[in-house]
């Protein structure tokens, strides 16, 4: 079994049906596969001579071992991270998921295979998305997941560099997630080698980790980057650059899915690079927003 997800035990259907958000008008794009609605500053100052903006962007901006994973605070750029939980919250949770920016306010990325199970497959029902979840709390409330978009070259045969995913979800107490919490941007074509921070939510744990490190290229549409402790239940983790400490949001330029469904060993992970493609399944996802 791949390390980075567990299959959850919900019932399977051609497409997660139910009530919640509402559907915008007009088709989705043909090349997507999508489920109908199921639910709801510091001052600026010279650089020192020698270091060029662009060396200033490579500079490790963390505080942390590079590598080693750590348990991070609750803190408010930390709170968009959530686990997925199957049956409104009651059952284990098995994947991670992240606020990402979108006119809606409404859009969750993740990998692909936490929502849809490929190849021969269909959408996952009655998953919620508790952002900030720590010790059995979900201090930012449970959310719903509506509306479902993956590519179709993942639904039609489980195609590696299209293990993305967004998830829709619905207001809650009359808010909507992006109003509640922010969002980190949506990023794409940022070219292999970036330094990102990474959080995820093993199964069983009670608390996120998070790590910092380096990406390279694996091969063609696949980044890799080395971090201890990503086992079960991190898959659709944000790889997090560019982070503005004065808004306290970065990018999301790749999440842990793609090759061996984000990798078979838990120090190693991987990422679908975020190209053309997968600007077009965002914007799919932003055009569900309705």
């Amino acid at each position: 079994m791949h390390r980075k997800y567990v299959v959850t035990v919900v019932v399977l259907a051609g497409l997660a049906v139910a009530s919640g958000c509402a559907t915008g008008a007009g088709p989705i794009p043909r090349l997507l596969d999508t489920a109908p609605s199921s639910s709801p500053s510091a001052a600026a100052s010279k650089p020192t001579e020698g270091w060029s903006a662009q060396r200033m962007r490579g500079a490790w901006p963390f505080r942390h071992q590079r590598g080693i994973s750590h348990i991070p605070p609750p803190t408010t750029s930390n709170a968009r991270v959530g686990a997925l939980f199957s049956r409104n919250g009651s059952g284990d949770h098995f994947c991670t998921g992240s606020v990402v920016g979108s006119p809606g306010k409404s859009v969750v990325i993740t990998a692909a295979h936490c929502i849809h199970t490929g190849k021969g497959g269909a959408y996952q029902r009655d998953l919620v998305f508790v952002p900030g979840y720590r010790d059995g709390e979900a201090p930012n409330g449970v959310w719903p997941i509506g509306k479902m978009v993956v590519d179709a070259h993942w639904a039609q045969s489980s195609d590696p560099a299209y293990d993305v995913g967004f998830a829709i979800v619905g207001r809650l107490n009359g808010r909507r997630i992006a109003d509640v919490l922010g969002a980190n941007r949506f990023g794409y074509d940022a070219g292999y080698h970036n330094h990102v921070r990474i959080i995820g939510y093993p199964v069983g744990d009670q608390a996120p980790i998070s790590c910092a490190n380096g990406t390279t290229k694996f091969q063609t549409n696949q980044m890799k980057v080395d971090c201890t402790g990503y086992t079960v239940g991190t898959s659709g983790s944000p790889w997090l650059t560019n982070f503005d400490r004065t808004t306290r949001t970065g990018e999301v330029i790749g999440v842990i899915g793609g090759y061996q469904a984000g990798g078979d060993t838990d120090d190693t992970s991987y990422s679908p690079y975020f190209d053309d493609a997968i600007k077009s399944l965002y914007d799919a996802a932003v055009f569900s927003e309705g």
